[in-house]
């Protein structure tokens, strides 16, 4: 056994949360899964392009306490949110009281010793195929994360924030973290999270995330990852939307040194709609990996999907757009669109749209392409008297901010600044 796995799975018998909830043979069944397949190597297709043959060497201690935070020093969003530190639930740094009425945002922790075990079914998934391990993994060990729930008919216009950061601790740590997002029919409600670094930190973060609208529900969801240089991010994201319903989401990936987003979406039910854009920023030696796994199984439904990459100084990403008509699904519009520019000799950026199709009567679409800058543009900003630095830093964001349209108001607000922010860093 590796010692990745041989340190994550270290306490499992000390997960007493969740052996109250009646989890213990799940858990056990999940590990014995991942245990067999073992750390993923680049023999398998859908590990092609990310070794992981550094990160299997490590040794992991589990997160058990809340580490030390200046909480004057953190730039923490207003308004409702949940805080978790290095996996762990922060109460003092919390908000939850003034929710609308019809909306219910609580730590798993909490919903474990307080829910029926038909409202925790989700954490009895199993996953069942060789690539799955993480998810596995964190079927195994996850204790905490995030339980959000709207009734059906409730609009909830303020968005909700769900902030993770990363802290020094004793050693290197990790912590496994499962969310469930349920929102009912007609429901409309807008989340943003944020994945910080209180502090450098070299922590490893597994997280899986199950999202569920039903019928005419609508969800604006942002995500910014923007966590300390020497973090490791695993994150997978299944949601099933059911008829009509609309799922708008924003994928920044700005920070950590490895990181992985798996985003699969299941177009369940007739009319549903998914417009979901992102961007890549890669610079110094990271690696960053997103593969998206798109399947419309009803009829005249849609997804948008338009991600752009940026690949600096001796940085790589990889990003895998799949999208699958299954038969009968007719009316289907599917569009997937990949841009990427190098902005270094020494970076690397691999894409790979593909497109399956079972149906008729179905229009779709995909590309790629990668390119550096115009250097028509920057000759045109230069002799206007705009420095080198600047003029880069001005294409680079332009490039970016196309994609950042699919989210509106104070969520697009706070991608953008956490863009800009971090295109400072690549002049």
């Amino acid at each position: 056994m590796s010692p990745l796995l041989e340190s994550l799975t270290a306490g499992l018998d000390a997960l007493a949360q969740g052996d109250a909830a009646g989890l213990g043979e799940v858990r056990r069944a999940a590990l014995a899964q991942a245990l067999e397949a073992g750390v993923p190597s680049q023999r398998r297709e859908r590990w092609k392009y990310t070794s992981l043959r550094a990160l299997e060497r490590r040794s992991f201690a589990a997160s058990r306490a809340l580490p030390e935070l200046d909480a004057a020093a953190l730039a923490l969003p207003d308004g409702p949110r949940l805080v978790f530190a290095n996996g762990r639930y922060c109460a003092a740094l919390s908000r939850t009281a003034g929710l609308p009425e019809g909306v219910s945002l609580r730590p798993l922790s909490r919903a474990l010793g307080e829910d029926a075990p038909q409202a925790l079914a989700f954490l009895a998934r199993r996953f069942e195929t060789r690539d799955d391990v993480f998810a596995q993994l964190n079927a195994a060990l996850a204790e905490e994360g995030a339980v959000l729930r709207v009734d059906a008919g409730v609009r909830v216009d303020a968005p909700l924030h769900l902030v993770f950061l990363g802290a020094p601790a004793q050693g290197d740590v990790a912590w496994a973290l499962r969310h469930r997002i349920e929102l009912g029919e007609g429901a409309h409600l807008k989340v943003v999270e944020h994945h910080l670094a209180a502090a450098p930190h070299a922590g490893l973060c597994n997280a899986l995330a199950q999202i569920q609208l039903e019928p005419r529900a609508e969800l604006c969801h942002v995500r910014i990852q923007s966590d300390a240089a020497g973090a490791t991010h695993f994150l997978r994201t299944d949601t099933a939307l059911a008829e009509a319903s609309n799922y708008r989401r924003l994928d920044l990936e700005l920070g950590a040194a490895l990181s992985r987003h798996e985003l699969n979406v299941g177009l369940l039910g007739h009319g549903a709609r998914l417009h979901a854009n992102g961007v890549l920023l890669g610079d110094g030696r990271r690696h960053l990996d997103t593969r998206l796994g798109i399947e419309h199984a009803a009829r005249d439904t849609s997804c948008l999907l338009e991600w752009r990459g940026l690949g600096a100084q001796r940085a790589r990403a990889v990003f895998h757009g799949g999208i699958l008509i299954q038969a009968g699904a007719d009316g289907t519009d599917a569009r997937l669109s990949n841009k990427n520019l190098l902005l270094s000799a020494d970076a690397e950026i691999d894409t790979q749209p593909v497109l399956e199709i079972h149906a008729d009567e179905v229009q779709a679409a995909h590309g790629a392409t990668v390119g550096s800058l115009d250097e028509t543009a920057l000759f045109y900003l230069r002799s206007r008297g705009i420095p080198a630095a600047q003029a880069h830093r001005m294409l680079t964001a332009a490039f970016c901010r196309e994609v950042l349209e699919v989210a509106d108001g104070p969520l697009r607000e706070a991608a953008e600044a956490a863009l800009d922010l971090r295109l400072e860093s690549l002049a």
